[in-house]
């Protein structure tokens, strides 16, 4: 009996350990079940390496000397100082003297180009005005404000190699200039600058020569009224081009009065009329009464 009683107790104890296991073999069964039938996330896609920057090379119109000569108004500047430098050949002075003159109003009108540039540099920005190489980051301020500084240092000595007095006159005129980059601009006074400006390359040119010790006479007035009435017509012709960024700007300076009331097109006929007949009246009184006194 007592050996049938221990043979049961053992059965039992036995069964129950089965029927634990069967029980949890089946609720992991049915966990992983669960686990199958929940929808899985659809696998994302491979991580792709990242391509190598490449740096492409800078062109021509990158390279700083050329934004340099971008920025200095290059037109103008070279039309001015050929004109002055005609003016000289036919005053009668020698070539060599012609060259100086060349050379120095080209330095002179380059410094004032990059002195505008920089002036205007965020309303160009503003208005995303093309060929301007400083508004558009391409160039950096720091290093036009450098050229301006060897500009001055190269354009005093060439100055005052034609005399003192002649070198004087031209350095004022480029002074009045930069002044005219910063004050009366935006008013009907703008062309006051431009009128005193090129007023004062007859004197210039009359009162030069070769040689720093050089006194020449003073100019006829009929040519620098001549040259004023000059500086003001290269006053509205080159402001013809930014009546409209400048209109935006409420800007009331006189070739905006007169582009408002005639229309740019009839304003850019005027003014080649005005500049020819200006031109017209320098021709004749170079010829009847000369550029000296």
């Amino acid at each position: 009996m007592a050996m049938r009683e221990r043979f049961r107790r053992r059965s039992g104890t036995a069964g129950a350990d089965d029927g634990g296991s069967v029980a949890v073999e089946d609720r992991a069964t049915d966990t992983a079940d669960e686990q199958t039938d929940e929808p899985q996330p659809a696998p994302g896609p491979e991580p792709q390496p990242e391509a190598p920057v490449v740096r492409g090379r800078r062109g021509l119109r990158d390279l700083e000397p050329v934004l340099l000569a971008q920025a200095a108004h290059p037109r103008q500047a070279v039309v001015t100082a050929l004109g002055i430098a005609a003016c000289a050949a036919l005053a009668g002075r020698e070539l060599r003297e012609v060259g100086v003159v060349l050379l120095t109003v080209l330095v002179g009108q380059t410094i004032l180009g990059w002195h505008n540039d920089l002036v205007d540099r965020r309303r160009d920005a503003r208005h995303d005005l093309p060929g301007k190489p400083v508004a558009q980051e391409r160039l950096d301020p720091g290093s036009v404000w450098f050229a301006i500084a060897c500009g001055v240092l190269l354009l005093v000595p060439l100055a005052v190699s034609t005399g003192i007095t002649a070198g004087s006159c031209y350095l004022l005129a480029v002074a009045i200039g930069l002044l005219g980059n910063v004050v009366l601009r935006k008013g009907l006074l703008s062309w006051v600058p431009w009128a005193a400006s090129f007023a004062l390359y007859p004197a210039y040119l009359s009162y030069g020569g070769w040689g720093g010790r050089y006194e020449g006479n003073p100019p006829e007035v009929a040519m620098v009224a001549l040259f004023a009435l000059l500086g003001i017509g290269v006053h509205v012709l080159r402001a013809l081009w930014g009546l409209v960024p400048d209109n935006k700007d409420g800007w009331t300076y006189l070739p905006l009065r007169l582009g408002l009331r005639l229309g740019a097109a009839r304003l850019l006929t005027l003014t080649s009329v005005y500049l020819g007949a200006v031109l017209l009246g320098l021709a004749f009184a170079g010829t009847s009464v000369g550029l000296s006194q």
